[in-house]
């Protein structure tokens, strides 16, 4: 073990300051990102966990948020022009007023919710690939919707309740999981009974494409081709490329973007002043040990680098206190039905961040260096 991590080990009540404080910042930027992301993603989830391969929009399309006006429902027919393409289906959603029928000591409860579309058969192009078996026979039934557990109270309901939605009375048959929401509750619902309640709409426009491949290791050489045939009348996207083109375009907002840079900066601010200032009165306190390694003979390039190795173990520990509360907050927003979502960038991002912040606090730290005089070492 080397000397500035078993100094970090035995003497950590000296570091654990700069520790929490380069966990909060990581938890500050984790935290304020995530639930972002988690808000863009709790609107993709249908499109995230479909069977569908490629997703087809209209051709000034940037990503599902930028998504407007529809598109020609004849593009369909043109989709299945190419050989590999095995199914095509609109993605069709709609707005629906929902209210309860309150019990006995039950408030009254109304509220707009987002309605969604599926074909529950297996196999299906529209079918999320995480509804159980279940699930899917409950939606067959006509009048049946299923909600994601989350939002049962918010909408005053439980399974096996009756309610109505845009006036007409539906069955409330299952509660799945993982569909949360912000802002408006997600129902879905089969295409049957969106016709009866009178809430699909079937005119010569269509919202995005779901479309599912032959052999979906070639989908990005069907892409490529299908837009070919389209000829600039639409855009196709693999799933994964719409997936990261929807979180850019969430990070570009203008609102969005303002906090999550106010978050980083702040956090990097209050990362470096703590850490540095834990740093130099750690060191600052063994500034007799310092000493007596100089009177042995270590030179002050190599008492550099243990500060600076000492201040990269602070950055490692940190980060492991980052994951401990960026768990725990994730765990208590899951459940009260708050969306929080990780990628991978942001991950890797924090991560440079916080060890970026760790050892420049470290360089900050080693003029204290040059009190570690031998000589002090008599008095």
């Amino acid at each position: 073990m080397s000397l500035a991590l078993s100094t970090l080990i035995f003497e950590w009540r000296r570091y654990l300051a700069a520790v929490i404080a380069l966990a909060v910042a990581g938890l500050l930027v984790l935290a304020f990102t995530g639930m972002f992301m988690g808000m863009a993603k709790s609107f993709t989830n249908t499109i995230d966990r479909s069977p569908a391969h490629i997703m087809v929009l209209p051709p000034q399309s940037e990503s599902l948020f930028a998504n407007s006006g529809g598109q020609p429902r004849r593009i369909i027919p043109m989709l299945y022009q190419h050989p590999d393409v095995a199914e095509v289906m609109p993605m069709n959603g709609s707005w629906a007023n929902f209210s309860n029928f309150p019990k006995d000591g039950q408030p009254a409860k109304s509220d707009g919710v987002q309605v969604i579309v599926i074909d529950p058969f297996e196999g299906s192009v529209t079918l999320p690939n995480d509804f159980s078996e279940a699930t899917m026979q409950a939606l067959q039934e006509p009048y049946a919707i299923v909600l994601d557990r989350t939002v049962l109270a918010k909408l005053g309901v439980q399974v096996g309740d009756k309610a109505k939605m845009n006036g007409q009375t539906v069955n409330v048959r299952a509660a799945i999981d993982d569909y949360p929401s912000t802002f408006q509750s997600m129902v879905f619902t089969s295409r049957q009974t969106a016709r009866l309640l009178g809430i699909i709409y079937e005119g010569p426009r269509v919202g995005p494409i779901l479309v599912k491949v032959k052999d979906p290791t070639r989908a990005k050489q069907v892409v490529a081709e299908l837009n070919a045939i389209g000829g600039g009348q639409f855009r196709a996207w693999t799933r994964e490329d719409l997936s990261v083109a929807n979180q850019g375009t969430m990070l570009k907002e203008g609102g969005i973007s303002v906090i999550l840079g106010f978050a980083v900066l702040v956090g990097i601010f209050i990362g470096i002043v703590i850490t540095w200032q834990t740093l130099q009165g750690a060191i600052l306190a063994n500034i007799k040990e310092f000493a007596s390694l100089r009177a042995l003979g270590v030179s002050m390039g190599r008492l550099r680098v243990i500060i600076m190795e000492l201040s990269f173990w602070v950055g490692v520990f940190g980060l492991i206190f980052t994951l401990a509360l960026t768990a725990g907050v994730a765990g208590l927003a899951k459940m009260g039905g708050v969306p929080m979502y990780f990628p991978m960038w942001l991950c890797i991002f924090v991560t440079l961040m916080l060890l970026s912040i760790a050892i420049l606090s470290g360089l900050f730290s080693l003029g204290i260096l040059k009190k570690s005089q031998p000589a002090d070492l008599l008095r």
